[in-house]
């Protein structure tokens, strides 16, 4: 609604920011001067001991010296009570006298049928209360008393009790001169398709008022005593005033304790808000009686950023949470998310505070998963990827789901950590080793030193610095990847197959294998937040590196696959010869036989065509530079081990 011209400047000439901030604060009496309109206090938006919050109420502004929060009273208003610009000059307007301007006749009209209809529910929560504390209540006071709810908590939820009457607020409010029509309007009697008289809808019910954001009562839920009641809960139906995807059960105490720092926590039900909150979690609200609607999702993200949706552990609360990522994943923007805190398998929140209190509470909060991690776990849990085909399946469900993000950057983000996930389900020994720096396992070089058997330590085989080319080799392809990152998409597998020798590689890799774009720079930057600039800067000054073709011809992409695909394919054939060497190695400690033998001659006849540039790998050797190196130093090494193999075996021949 549009203000007129001078209604902002005339509120606040009527407003004393000192009064208004007044309500929130204690003043500092040392250092304010109340008759210059000079104010201090301590800050009421961040927590501290000294007065470095200031007011001055004659400019009508304030400013924090400590967390430089700044504004007028309008702002402060804000704030404090989270609410928009409109309902901060309204609450200001009442307070200062003011009338609000008048808007059109219709919707003027319509606004005072809702005010009505407000008083109409308002007369309806009272009468139900005073039901509640009658003869015919003990049922329902018993069922709150076993639920933890004693007196006070029913006074300051307003809960009451339907009595099983088909008339019990119809007759009531008929006395206090309510017209049927707008008892009927206001969905607290039915009025049935024939034209008779209408009669009550909740009977034999506890009764919960739905408040809106103003503290308006809207419409109520009614929680059945009959365990034969065929609906459990029942909500009052679409009315005037009230709106089931447009509402939220404890919306303005929520909005009032999200404001104060608190998380906004979403639970399913009311009994399940009340408990969150009388333990101490004030911001929590409840969708009414559906699954949370796009209206509802943009009303939460009014009230905090990043609400936190506290789902059963049961198949339900899961399939629940799946259906709201494919809603919310549209919606999301920068800072604009939701996160799942998942309660243990046959609890709800009501049931886990009571059990284990509220600390338990607070560590499943503490522990809520973001949306990528729910829509992995979707997409894989339970799943077997085999085979090409079904990993093909994964990826193209995955890139589905992310097509709906709007916001480019988020997209790309959540292709990066999907990419990092995939990479770990994929390779889940090489992520291990990631966790675990410089770990060893048989017959695999590691970071921090090869892994040799002990009883090898002392042989030529241990001497070999083969190992030393492997990681130069690692590093003219990570330099091929960062130069050229349209690579990834060709080569992407193959990366993914090649055990880095050093912990900078492995988090170089990583980093490029999470990643979706086509931009050299971009890549970098992300590998130096992600690593450091040192491993950059350590990986180019290598002169093998400065050399590669690709590297000193950026510009020529055919060249560079061709030169990624040989050096994949030299390591690769390198590494397999060295693990056939490793193996047999392990094996020293008996009398070798025949068999293992005749396998380290293959894996020396291997060495020695790809030195040559024969066999099937010829055409890519037939340019090998530093390769001569690894393969004549591996084949010393084999033949070193098959010398004193065959002294073992009583210099019997090879076969």
């Amino acid at each position: 609604m549009a203000l007129p011209p001078g209604f902002l400047d005339e509120l606040r000439t009527r407003t004393s920011l000192a009064q208004v901030v007044g309500r929130k604060v204690t003043w500092d009496q040392r250092k304010s001067n109340q008759a210059k309109g000079d104010l201090w206090a301590p800050c009421p938006f961040h927590q501290e001991k000294t007065a470095s919050f200031h007011v001055d109420d004659r400019k009508g502004f304030y400013y924090c010296f400590g967390c430089h929060a700044k504004g007028d009273a309008i702002g402060f208003v804000k704030d404090t009570e989270n609410v928009d610009f409109m309902e901060a000059v309204e609450i200001l307007a009442r307070e200062a006298g003011m009338q609000m301007p008048a808007r059109d006749p219709k919707a003027q009209e319509k606004a005072d049928r809702r005010t009505e209809l407000a008083e109409v529910m308002e007369q309806a929560v009272q009468y139900y209360r005073l039901q509640l504390k009658t003869n015919q209540g003990s049922g329902a006071r018993d069922y709150l008393d076993r639920r933890g709810l004693k007196e006070d908590a029913q006074q300051r939820w307003d809960i009451g009790y339907a009595p099983d009457n088909r008339h019990g607020i119809l007759t009531h409010l008929r006395e206090k001169g309510v017209s049927d029509d707008l008892i009927v309007a206001s969905g607290l009697a039915i009025r049935p398709d024939d034209g008779g008289q209408p009669y009550d809808r909740f009977r034999g019910r506890i009764i919960f008022p739905i408040r809106d954001a103003r503290g308006r009562a809207i419409s109520l839920g009614g929680r059945a005593l009959d365990p034969n009641a065929r609906a459990k809960y029942l909500n009052g139906p679409e009315t005037e005033l009230f709106d089931k995807g447009r509402s939220l059960f404890n919306q303005a105490p929520a909005r009032e304790a999200a404001g104060k720092g608190q998380p906004l926590i979403v639970a399913e039900g009311y009994m399940d808000v009340i408990a969150l909150s009388e333990a101490g979690f004030g911001a929590t609200v409840a969708p009414l009686g559906t699954a949370i609607t796009e209206d509802q999702l943009r009303l939460l993200w009014r009230i905090a950023p990043e609400p936190i949706i506290a789902l059963d552990g049961d198949t339900a609360g899961m399939r629940a949470a799946m259906r709201l990522i494919d809603l919310a994943f549209p919606l999301i923007e920068a800072g604009r998310s939701l996160r799942f805190a998942v309660m243990p398998e046959g609890l709800d929140p009501d049931d886990l505070i009571k059990a284990q209190g509220p600390g338990a509470m607070q560590a499943v909060l503490e522990a809520a998963r973001p949306m990528v991690s729910l829509l992995w776990q979707r997409e894989t849990e339970g799943k077997v990827f085999d085979s090409p085909e079904r990993r093909a399946a994964l990826d193209h469900d995955l890139r589905q789901a992310i097509s709906r993000i709007q916001d480019p950057s988020i997209r790309r983000h959540y292709g990066e950590e999907i990419n990092r996930l995939r990479w770990e389900l994929f390779n889940p020994r090489r992520a291990a080793v990631q966790t675990r720096p410089g770990q060893q396992s048989r017959g695999r070089w590691k970071p921090g030193g090869p892994a040799f058997h002990p009883e090898t330590k002392g042989s030529l085989l241990a001497a070999a610095s083969g190992q030393v080319e492997e990681v130069l080799r690692e590093a003219v392809i990570l330099a091929i990847v960062i130069t050229h990152p349209r690579l990834l998409e060709k080569f992407e597998s193959a990366l993914e197959r090649v055990d880095m020798a050093t912990e900078d590689h492995v988090a170089i890799q990583r980093a490029c294998l999470s990643y979706t774009g086509e931009d050299s720079d971009e890549l970098t930057s992300k590998i130096e937040a992600e690593v450091g600039p040192r491993a950059l800067e350590k990986l180019f000054a290598l002169n093998h590196v400065q050399i590669a073709p690709p590297i000193r011809r950026p510009d020529d992409a055919d060249l560079a696959a061709l030169c990624l695909a040989e050096e994949l394919a030299k390591l690769e054939a390198a590494r397999g010869a060295r693990h056939e060497v490793d193996d047999a190695a392990a094996e020293i400690g008996a009398l070798a036989d025949e068999g293992l033998t005749w396998r380290l001659s293959e894996a020396a006849r291997v060495l020695d065509e790809a030195r040559r540039g024969q066999g099937e790998d010829k055409g890519l050797f037939d340019r090998a530079d530093n390769g001569l190196l690894i393969a004549r130093e591996e084949k010393e090494a084999l033949d070193a081990l098959l010398k004193q193999i065959e002294d073992q075996q009583g210099g019997r021949k090879r076969p």
